[in-house]
This record gives structure tokens, C-alpha cells and sequence, in this order.
């Protein structure tokens, strides 16, 4: 007698499974009004389909099983809409018979814990980056210490791009801090594209600082590869003068994404100067992001 059985997925699990992580989701965290009148225990369907941007009827059809193969845009904007973590997301690909996208390419979308984090630090500067040293998000506090980048757009909000096509920042260092930071940079660079072989748009990047910057281009020949984390950085402000300050890169877990955080020891005249900084431009804790 065989009293064993193989599982396997079945046409329904897509639908189980947007159903139950719909019933997880709590419409407060969608930004939805919450009533005393809801029968169900998180989102309505015709809110979700609202998120995701496609009907009531075609999601009411994926939660009944009768579409079980929605197109790659759907299942992106479905997973964005249920705050899917990466693996629920790669899961989310796999069931409904797609290839996720973004496989092998940077991440930049922001996790809800990175957001909750940048609207509740206020009082030092915060910024996120992706693997490819694009700004990706900010605090008010950030704007106000390095430039407020709302205006910036494309490769103007990458780090590398700016530093080795001369635009001016508010940073400053002797010539053997730029070596050693352009030397950094640059390593951490190559590291990330041995992470995303396949991601075109960084391979991109790589390709138009080689042509358009003779000291990137000698740096990538040099072939160093490192992962950037800790600096000091002192930053000329026009309002509050010299500031140096600590920078530290906290990873994202499931992610390749860096919170960088600037602080001061307390006491300090750098922290006197950083607290009038925040004075001066009365930082709310809305988060600017390009997402």
C-alpha cells in the first residue's frame, strides 16, 4: 500500500494565494479609510484592484481561479499593491507562470520598514542608494544638509556620475581623500556588477563613466573590489559653515539597498551645528522619494 503522496501546485494556489494576503493587509497601511462597517478582515477586492490598477471583474476572475496566468505587469503591480516581501514576490512570479523582471537587475524599491524608518528619523540626515549609487529616498534633514535633489532627475541623482563628471557637491576633502574615495567608489562599483551580471542599465552606467571620466576609467582597469561602509565627510554648509560628521551605510536585509546615516558625538560643536540645521529648515517627516 502506498501511504505517500507528492504535492504539487495546483491552478487554484494563485488564487488562494491573493486572496489570503489580501485578507492580511490592513487598509490603514494602504492609506484607506477604515470604517465600522467592513466584512472583511484587510483589503476589499475593488480596493485592491484600485492599488494594482486593474479591474474588479479581472481580479475577481484571478481570485476564482478562472485567470491563472496574468501578464508579468500585473503580477508586479499586484505584488506592489499587497506589500509582498522579495521572496513572496519571486513566489507571487513563479506560481502565476512568469519570470519576474526584476530578477538579476538593482533593486531600488523602498521596504515599508525603510520607509517607517526614514518618516520617524528626523533629527539626522538619512538618504537610501541602491547597489548602483543611485539616490533612491531622503529625509528632509539630508535636503537641507547636501541639497535638496527633487529637481534631479535620471543620472543626475547618481553619486558616481555626479563625483566624475565634476559637479560641484558640498563635500570636501584634500586630494588624498578624493584617491581614496574614488578608489572606493569604484570598487564597490565593480562588486555590484558581479552581483547584477545581467542588469543593462548599470552595465550602462559603467560603460558611459569609462568613456566620459579618464580617472574612472583607469580606477575600473585597476580591477580593486571592495564594499563600501564606513566614512567621515565634512561638508561646507552655506548657512551653518563646516560640518564633520560620522556616515555610516546600514544594509537592508533582503536587499541591496544602504540607509546612510550622518551623525555627530554629542556635545559637539558639529552636533550644535547639525541641530541648527534642523532648526533653520523645520524638517517635517515627510519622506521625499523618487518612487
Amino acid at each position: 500500500m502506498n501511504l505517500g503522496h507528492t504535492w504539487r501546485m495546483d491552478d487554484r494556489e494563485l488564487a488562494r494565494m491573493l486572496r489570503v494576503w489580501r485578507d492580511r493587509l490592513s487598509p490603514a497601511t494602504r492609506g484607506l479609510p477604515v470604517d465600522g462597517r467592513r466584512r472583511v478582515r484587510g483589503l476589499r477586492r475593488e480596493e485592491l484592484a484600485a492599488l494594482a490598477d486593474i479591474s474588479v471583474d479581472y481580479l475577481t476572475r484571478l481570485e476564482q481561479a478562472r485567470a491563472v496566468h496574468p501578464s508579468a505587469q500585473v503580477v508586479a503591480a499586484l505584488a506592489r499593491a499587497l506589500r509582498l516581501t522579495q521572496d513572496e514576490r519571486e513566489h507571487l512570479f513563479r506560481v502565476a507562470g512568469q519570470v519576474d523582471p526584476d530578477v538579476g537587475r538593482v533593486q531600488s524599491r523602498l521596504t515599508p520598514g525603510v520607509k517607517r524608518l526614514l518618516d520617524r528619523l528626523t533629527d539626522v540626515p538619512v538618504s537610501v542608494l541602491d547597489a548602483a549609487w543611485n539616490l533612491v529616498a531622503w529625509n528632509p534633514l539630508w535636503a537641507a544638509l547636501m541639497g535638496d535633489p527633487a529637481g534631479l532627475a535620471g543620472r543626475h541623482r547618481n553619486v558616481l556620475w555626479r563625483h566624475f563628471t565634476g559637479v560641484a557637491g558640498r563635500i570636501v576633502r584634500d586630494e588624498e581623500e578624493i584617491n581614496n574615495a574614488e578608489a572606493d567608489m569604484v570598487a564597490d562599483l565593480r562588486a555590484a556588477c558581479a552581483r547584477y551580471p545581467g542588469d543593462d542599465d548599470l552595465l550602462a552606467l559603467v560603460g558611459d563613466l569609462r568613456r566620459v571620466s579618464e580617472q574612472f576609467a583607469s580606477l575600473w582597469e585597476a580591477r580593486q573590489v571592495a564594499v563600501h561602509g564606513v566614512w567621515r565627510k565634512t561638508i561646507n554648509h552655506p548657512e551653518v559653515g563646516l560640518l564633520t560628521l560620522d556616515c555610516d551605510a546600514l544594509m537592508v536585509q533582503g536587499s541591496d539597498l544602504r540607509v546612510i546615516v550622518y551623525t555627530a558625538a554629542a556635545g559637539t560643536a558639529d552636533a550644535d551645528g547639525l541641530a541648527l540645521l534642523g532648526v533653520l529648515h523645520s524638517p517635517s517627516p515627510a519622506l521625499r522619494s523618487v518612487r
